[in-house]
């Protein structure tokens, strides 16, 4: 009996640890999945108010984009990069500490003033060269350390310069200037009005003039209004508005009616043709041509008249 109530205490006991021991396994079909947490409010608004900016800005810094010229290849003499000068452009320079860059202004201009956004990290002087006419301002910039940028306006007594100025590592521009198409306009301008005002021939001599030269044929606006010789050359005188239509070529008439071109000159409104001829004509179109003759009549005796045909 004892044996059997042992026995029995072991089954229980030995149950009883096998059920404690047991993991309890989940119902099937039931999978539990973790959720993720969601991210902080106010990170999310505050990624918003980043992107958000004002139209105002935007349309500031996308005008200074269009207006910014980057240095270009086909811009550098040796080490210089020489820029179009253009009102309202802004001009990009690369800079680098432990380097001076160069900004070269144009001969006999005067400095004003010189004005930088930022002062303590940039040294900004000038200095000039050459005397006289070819007396020449630089300025000098030099950034203290790398990842700067900053804008410098330089103003003269004829224009003002707008420069964006950005430190790099270790690559800087040596010099820069410009060149400046608007100047060579005026002077080429000026070129033209003091040739239009030069005599069109030096040492001719009115007695010796002679007017006896019919115009006729076609007549076009640039049809001649007169024509005349010194006994060397031949002069031929248009109206003003020759100088903004097409100019006819001159072409001088045979004995046996062939014509050929002749070498000639324009000086201001007139052709000058270095000879004299009896018939000439001038001719301007293909489909419809048109055809101004110029002969010489009379036995050349002088004429002063300076009849217009």
């Amino acid at each position: 009996m004892k044996f059997i109530l042992a026995a029995s205490a072991l089954a229980v006991i030995a149950t009883s640890t096998q059920a404690q021991t047991t993991t309890p396994q989940p119902a099937p079909g039931r999978i539990s999945v973790a959720k993720p947490s969601p991210a902080p409010k106010l990170q999310n608004r505050r990624a918003i108010a980043r992107k958000r900016v004002s139209p105002m800005v935007a349309r500031v810094a996308a005008a200074n984009r269009a207006a910014t010229l980057e240095p270009q290849a086909q811009g550098f003499v040796n080490a210089v990069q020489v820029f179009p000068f253009s009102d309202g452009t802004i001009y990009q320079v690369y800079t680098a500490p432990g380097a001076v860059t160069d900004i070269a202004l144009q001969p006999g201009e005067n400095l004003v003033a010189v004005a930088a956004g930022d002062t303590v990290r940039w040294v900004i002087g000038d200095t000039t060269s050459g005397i006289g006419a070819e007396k020449r301002t630089h300025i000098l910039v030099k950034p203290f350390a790398s990842g700067l940028a900053t804008n410098l306006v330089v103003t003269t007594e004829r224009r003002s310069y707008h420069l964006q100025l950005t430190a790099t590592s270790r690559t800087a521009m040596a010099a820069l200037s410009w060149t400046y198409p608007a100047d060579q306009l005026i002077a080429l301008r000026r070129a033209a009005d003091q040739a239009a005002a030069a005599p069109i021939s030096e040492g001719l001599a009115v007695d010796n003039l002679h007017f006896n030269y019919a115009i006729s044929g076609d007549a076009p606006a640039w049809r001649p209004l007169r024509a005349f010789d010194d006994g060397r050359q031949t002069f031929v005188e248009f109206p003003a508005s020759i100088a903004v239509g097409d100019a006819p070529p001159l072409f001088v008439v045979g004995p046996t009616g062939e014509a050929e071109l002749v070498n000639y000159r324009f000086r201001g409104r007139f052709y000058v043709v270095d000879r004299i001829f009896d018939v000439a004509e001038l001719r301007l179109g293909t489909k419809k041509q048109q055809v101004v003759r110029i002969a010489r009549v009379g036995d050349g005796t002088p004429s002063r008249k300076g009849k217009r045909s």
